[in-house]
């Protein structure tokens, strides 16, 4: 063969020819026997060791490692497929595939390698050896990511309405296997590991992997299911760790402890019916009348279940056509009443799971009483394994430390400039629409949001790019909010607290009015200047209010400017500021008597009503949240209950009234809907005005804030109704009060009144509001 290839070379085909000779030459090869052409030799390829290398092991030791997925695994190598695992405290670990059983080399610190000669990886699963237990598992750096590109589009984008789908914990099955991926963003971490109880607290052996530019870290772990504690081991920019729990936990643990808990949702919607049409007619132009509750104090120690009962017959029975929670998100301190949040998208452990919130949700829909919540995306809580600093840098709060301390609760401020912070909070307030079916959303704070000056003083801030005061990025931030829910869940109602002047809260976003801005987009607006004013004038002494008989109409110079909600809610109920009752001068019986007129004023007056919970019965002491209103004083036993049930029998009568009465929320936000009749009687303490429906059918509403009887006192009338009925009198006796009533149909006489050309003469009760009718 060797002289034979001396004598030969190969062409392009690769077949032997021969070389140019003589004649002679030539005739006596081509006699000779051509020899077939050998196969070239096999190329042996030079096995490589199966071992993790030295600095990924480091990585990998030390959390800091982007991509365990190409290290751990199976991966074809020259010689065969590489099996490495890391499995820290393992004694052993086998390679199991059909009958093939390997098992794989121990290289230290949890590490174990092998090589096997196979053409390409087969499925597989790991035989894990722990002090003599073996377990059988899926090796969870053998599975693609979960995410696919157009979650992690639209999460740079800052676009993902739907963002607690794709992070947080979610039970699923991929490739065929169970089990929960996990995905959390943190783009300033070296590493992110995920621990929990599945892995007795030591996260060394999951670590998560980086995909791409977006900052976030996942991990599909195969096995674990609904119920597993967890949280984020996050290794800092600086190298040290920190354990957090997870932005998007959907539940959590009871407080004080802190882990975010795998959840799946088995609850079964039964409001279809309250679904499908509670977007049929507008909010501004519907009864509206809320009952504001703090659920764990509302009655201490019941459940979500057990308020499903009791909270919803009661509000039925007080005829409120809407609940308010205050904040039920997750939160580490009772005392803040659920203003200061850690777990935005997990409702508090402490009266149950997020299934039994919903069924308390579905229960109150299927009474026929809406659900609203306080939202709270104005600051979060400092505590360090919740957002602050989430991974190791500024990242929800602002990075500029004079715009992230709130300077009034000690928290800090979210980043609304941040496309992925904006995200989060957008989501947020969509994800409690969509899962938890709740119907408005009360935003808490909103002036401090608006405002980069609030509560500080020169020095502390710095102007916006054009020298004003105004947070752009938190009005961009309340757009894109607002729109985004009316857009995505027809029905729902954002409603702004919001204590200052701005101009246009619940004008649309696309309307841009005279500062230049577009509306906030907001459906209603707390109207704070409404109850200051008018909380001031009643707690004056009925000889003093003539002078201040301006808080009470004022309201109507700018009634019209917003779509507004009347609030007594729990702020004007605490902290020394004493109960609504106890705001009223007097001895007892006009104390309870200016309750219940204002309460008649307020139930007239234009925008929709809120009360909060304890001022329903006239509590006299402030609410506490240790041990909630004081139920007691509706016991039969106690000797003054009939002037707290005649208080409460009034709020329910007010509902009932206030909702066979189109006139009184029909026209809401149309000044057409309202006419004084007198609004500058100082000296007699009166104000008197109509509220008319689409149709100009009227309501006379006439609140007496004088303890005094006025006989035939004379209003002027529309000329057209010719006849009134008193339909509801806050004197009556089965309310507490003296019982003077207009108990016959009263009929206008042609003498000029008021400017009307009509007039009646009615007996003014003392300390009462009085509402007609036409009969």
């Amino acid at each position: 063969m060797t002289s034979k290839k001396s004598a030969t070379s190969k062409n392009k085909s690769g077949k032997s020819r021969p070389e140019k000779k003589g004649a002679a030459q030539k005739a006596e090869l081509t006699q000779v026997t051509q020899v077939p052409p050998q196969p070239a030799p096999p190329v042996l390829e030079v096995a490589v060791s199966p071992a993790v290398d030295a600095g990924d092991r480091e990585r990998l030791l030390n959390g800091t490692h982007h991509a365990p997925h190409a290290v751990l695994g199976a991966h074809p190598v020259p010689g065969g497929v590489a099996f490495r695992a890391f499995r820290p405290h393992a004694q052993a670990v086998t390679v199991v595939s059909g009958d093939l059983r390997a098992e794989l080399h121990d290289d230290g610190d949890g590490f174990f390698s092998g090589l096997l000669p196979l053409g390409e990886i087969p499925v597989y699963r790991l035989l894990v050896t722990y002090d003599g237990t073996v377990h059988e598992t899926e090796d969870a750096y053998r599975f693609l990511p979960t995410l696919g590109d157009l979650d992690l589009h639209l999460i740079g984008e800052g676009r993902h309405e739907e963002l607690w789908r794709a992070l947080g914990a979610h039970v699923t099955t991929h490739q065929g296997v169970s089990g929960t991926r996990f995905a959390v963003w943190a783009p300033n971490a070296r590493g992110v590991r995920v621990t929990g109880s599945f892995s007795f607290w030591d996260g060394t052996g999951y670590p998560m992997r980086s995909l791409g530019s977006t900052g976030i870290w996942e991990l599909f772990v195969p096995g674990i299911g609904e119920g597993e504690l967890y949280k984020f081991e996050i290794t800092r920019p600086d190298g040290s760790r920190t354990l957090r729990a997870d932005p998007l936990a959907r539940r959590t643990e009871t407080p004080p402890a802190t882990s975010s808990i795998v959840h799946v949702s088995h609850h079964e919607w039964g409001d279809a019916e309250w679904m499908a049409r509670r977007a049929g007619t507008p909010v501004h132009e519907s009864p509206f009348s809320v009952y504001e509750v703090h659920l764990p104090s509302w009655r201490p120690g019941l459940t979500y279940r057990q308020l499903a009962d009791q909270l919803t017959a009661y509000v039925t029975e007080m005829g409120f056509t809407h609940v308010e929670l205050m904040p039920v998100a997750e939160h580490p301190f009772g005392g803040s009443w659920g203003y200061q949040v850690t777990g935005f998208y997990a409702p508090t452990a402490r009266l149950g799971t997020p299934d039994d919130f919903k069924y308390l949700v579905d229960r109150l829909h299927q009474a026929g009483i809406g659900v609203l919540m306080d939202w709270v995306p104005a600051h979060f809580p400092r505590d360090d394994w919740a957002l602050a600093e989430f991974d190791g840098r500024p990242l929800y709060e602002h990075h500029d430390p004079l715009r992230a301390a709130h300077p009034d609760w000690g928290t800090l401020e979210f980043d609304f400039g941040r496309r992925e912070v904006r995200n989060f909070l957008v989501a947020n307030a969509v994800y409690w629409c969509e899962e938890f079916h709740i119907d408005g959303l009360r935003v808490d704070a909103v002036a401090s949001m608006l405002y980069l000056d609030y509560s500080r003083e020169p020095g502390q801030w710095t102007p916006n790019e054009h020298g004003g005061r105004e947070n752009l990025d938190a009005v961009a931030f309340l757009q894109e909010m607002n729109a985004t829910v009316y857009r995505r869940c027809p029905g729902v109602v954002t409603v702004a607290e919001e204590s200052t002047a701005w101009d246009g809260v619940t004008r649309p976003t696309h309307h841009k009015g005279p500062s230049g801005f577009g509306g906030l987009g907001f459906g209603l607006k707390w109207n704070m200047g409404w109850m200051h004013d008018s909380l001031q004038y009643m707690s004056h002494d009925p000889v003093h209010r003539r002078y201040h008989h301006h808080q009470m109409t004022f309201s109507m110079v700018y009634a019209y400017s917003e779509n507004y909600v009347l609030p007594i809610s729990h702020d004007e109920v605490v902290h020394g500021k004493r109960s609504l009752v106890s705001k009223m001068p007097g001895d007892w019986w006009q104390q309870r008597a200016g309750h219940r007129a204002y309460l008649g004023f307020m139930w007239a007056h234009p925008g929709k009503q809120l009360l909060f919970m304890g001022q329903e019965f006239a509590q006299g002491a402030e609410w506490s949240e240790a041990h909630g209103p004081d139920w007691w004083l509706l016991d039969p036993s106690y000797g003054a209950e009939a002037d707290h049930r005649g208080v409460r029998d009034l709020v329910r009568d007010l509902n009932a009234r206030y909702r066979a009465a189109p006139p009184l929320w029909q026209r809401d936000t149309d000044p057409a809907g309202f006419q004084w009749i007198t609004g500058d009687a100082a000296d007699d303490n009166v104000f008197a005005f109509l509220r008319l429906d689409a149709d100009g059918t009227p309501l006379l509403a006439v609140s007496h804030l004088a303890p005094v009887i006025r006989q035939d006192y004379r209003l002027g009338v529309p000329e057209d109704v010719p006849a009134w009925l008193e339909v509801l009198n806050t004197d009556a006796g089965r309310y507490g009060g003296s019982d003077v009533t207009n108990p016959d149909v009263i009929k206008p006489e042609p003498q000029p009144w008021h400017g009307r050309p009509a007039s009646i003469g009615l007996t003014l009760p003392p300390l009462a509001t009085v509402w007609l009718r036409p009969a």
